[in-house]
């Protein structure tokens, strides 16, 4: 996996985290730049760590997994991208508006309903045989900037687009399952 093709599913993988952060940006009032940098940082560790444990996972079905592995990669891939285009086009509801949550359990749910793709991301670069280091502190910086970003853009944005994105950040996946198969 080369580092355009890191650098696309950190932003498709960041998406979730995005549309919490923003949505949490339009609610908070008091004390933005703590709750920026505390739900940023959350979900940007997160991110981090979901794939190292995604990948170390998959180290030890390797053996058993291996003859289809670039299925898999491909599948799991299409899986995440399918699931972000049908979030993106189902109507739902994101984070209601009267639920400010920024405690360390909320963080922490947060984080990890956010992040559990990455989760599957980290089995692919086992797969792969990608740098998990570089690929998931990647990830992770990408995760805090869209977050923080986020979270900044809720308080000048009363309506956003987020299921175009999640949309796009669907077709990157299953862009990158192809590419990865073949």
């Amino acid at each position: 996996m080369n580092l355009a093709d890191l650098i696309f599913l950190a932003a498709a993988l960041s998406v979730d985290a995005g549309a919490v952060s923003f949505s949490q940006g339009l609610l908070f009032d008091k004390n933005k730049t703590k709750n920026s940098l505390l739900l940023a940082f959350s979900t940007g560790f997160f991110q981090f760590i979901m794939p190292v444990a995604g990948y170390f996972f998959a180290g030890v079905i390797y053996r058993f997994v291996e003859p289809f592995s670039k299925t898999l990669a491909f599948l799991i891939f299409m899986a995440l991208g399918l699931k972000f285009i049908h979030d993106g086009l189902t109507e739902k509801e994101k984070t209601a508006k009267s639920s400010v949550c920024i405690t360390l359990s909320c963080l922490f749910m947060l984080s990890v309903a956010t992040s559990i793709d990455a989760l599957a991301a980290g089995v692919n670069f086992y797969f792969l045989k990608a740098d998990i280091l570089f690929s998931s502190l990647l990830i992770g910086f990408v995760t805090f900037f869209v977050s923080l970003f986020c979270f900044y853009a809720g308080h000048f944005f009363k309506k956003f687009p987020s299921k175009y994105l999640e949309v796009l950040a669907g077709v990157v996946l299953i862009v990158l399952s192809f590419k990865t198969y073949f």
